[in-house]
């Protein structure tokens, strides 16, 4: 079994959840909506996203504890200088530009999203997961 942090991965599951209810709520909510272009009605329900937020949190949980395997054979790189604070921030750096940014880009090529909106979202995801490797590394 790898020695894996598992408070860290929790804590950093939680952080990339309160971080991307920030992003796309009371610091940058409105330019989310209008890129998204979601109108709200005002019906809109705390309860009824309660799934959401849920599948949402798993996964971050998934996504921390791979970022921490990962974290954890790259720290012993001489490459990037050992275990500590800016070696898990360079994991979920290069994590972010070469799964997040790749994969998403599918939505502009292929679906034809918003350009804007998977900018937005690529910044979001690059500060959430520059905090989760400095989380895993620190913790």
């Amino acid at each position: 079994m790898l020695p894996i942090n598992l408070i860290a991965v929790v804590v950093a599951a939680v952080a990339a959840f309160v971080l991307g209810f920030l992003f796309h709520g009371p610091l940058t909510g409105k330019l989310w909506m209008k890129l998204a272009d979601i109108h709200p009605t005002g019906n809109e329900k705390f309860a009824d996203m309660i799934p959401q937020m849920l599948w949402n949190l798993l996964a971050n949980l998934v996504t921390a504890y791979v970022l921490a395997v990962i974290y954890l054979f790259s720290s012993s790189s001489p490459y990037l200088g050992g275990p500590g604070l800016s070696t898990g921030i360079i994991v979920g750096l290069w994590a972010w530009l070469g799964f997040l940014v790749t994969a998403t880009s599918i939505e502009v090529i292929w679906m034809k999203r918003s350009v804007k909106l998977w900018l937005f979202e690529c910044v979001c995801s690059l500060i959430v997961m520059a905090v989760m490797g400095a989380i895993i590394a620190s913790i």
